[in-house]
């Protein structure tokens, strides 16, 4: 019998998916809406159901835009933000966050951030401590979100897999190392990364490499190893960069010094220990029942109390 994962949300990127996807016709006895609080919870009851993990951490986003990605690439994230640094996020549901902390602390799901810190970060640095523990200790490690950024995580050896939510909770796709190779032509979570780094991502704010698309990534990443090791190429004058790529390169190279520590997530956030342990049952049955009462959530509360009890 494979061992149980220990099951990283990517909170922010469920919920959102939530509001969005849910009619926002779902709403609490006084008519507040609350369809990204069911949505959240319908869909830990599901992953819990489907997973079966022993541990369960909501990751959280104690700063979405942080100072040291800012500062590397002032265009992080730009297009996002609101008024001061805040960011741009639905009137409706700004409300709900408050009662998804509030359900989760009832639930005793352990939900964690770190300050200055993306909920990326968390997932890397809670990924890189339990894939340095001894091999008869280890947990795999299945992160889910439907962020592309933390495929540069995926790691077979740790093992390290994401579950991605781009076709719903109930059409996970499953990202290992092979689907790696098969969807992007890059070998493992590093090369991901690199290939990232090179080609860019607008919903990010990240310009890449101007001319230098996905493809073109991942076969120079397939001839020189690494980013690291095409840099070092395109120094020494290596003839086999064309002339096009040598000139795309060389006017990328200020891009180029600072995006990795911008693309790559961190793996030493301070992140404080937490219980992650999946729960068999509420912290705070009361609690979780007056939660329920107040904003309509019975049903899925329910669902998730019965999936964590099987």
């Amino acid at each position: 019998m494979s061992p149980r994962p220990l099951l990283l949300l990517d909170t922010a990127s469920l919920y959102f998916r939530a509001f969005f996807g849910v009619p926002d016709s779902v709403r609490a006895p006084d008519g507040t809406p609350v369809n990204a609080v069911r949505g959240l919870l319908d869909m830990t009851a599901r992953l819990v159901t489907a997973r079966r993990p022993v541990g369960l951490v909501a990751c959280w986003d104690d700063d979405w835009r942080p100072a040291f990605r800012v500062e590397a690439i002032p265009s992080y994230k730009a297009h996002r933000v609101a008024t001061g640094d805040a960011e741009e996020v639905p009137d409706a549901l700004s409300a709900q966050i408050p009662v998804i902390v509030e359900v989760l602390e009832a639930f005793g799901i352990a939900r964690v951030g770190a300050p200055g810190y993306e909920a990326d970060d968390v997932i890397g640095t809670l990924t890189e401590r339990e894939t340095a523990r001894p091999a008869g200790e280890r947990r795999p490690v299945e992160v889910v979100t439907g962020d592309r950024d933390l495929f540069q995580l995926v790691d077979d050896g740790a093992p390290v897999r994401v579950l991605y939510t781009a076709r719903g909770i109930s059409d996970l796709d499953v990202v290992d190392q092979a689907r790696l190779a098969e969807r992007y032509d890059v070998p493992t979570g590093a090369a991901y990364a690199d290939m990232a780094t090179l080609r860019g991502d607008s919903s990010d704010g990240l310009p890449g490499v101007a001319g230098i698309g996905e493809k073109t990534a991942a076969q120079l990443l397939h001839r020189y190893g690494s980013l690291e090791g095409l840099l070092t190429a395109l120094e020494a004058g290596d003839p086999a960069l064309t002339p096009a790529q040598r000139r795309r390169l060389t006017e990328g190279l200020p891009y180029l010094a600072v995006a990795p520590a911008v693309v790559r997530v961190a793996r030493d956030a301070p992140v404080a220990d937490a219980d992650d342990a999946l729960p068999s049952s509420p912290a705070d049955p009361e609690r979780l029942v007056a939660l329920a009462e107040r904003w309509g959530l019975t049903s899925s509360v329910t669902r998730l109390v019965d999936a964590l009890g099987r």
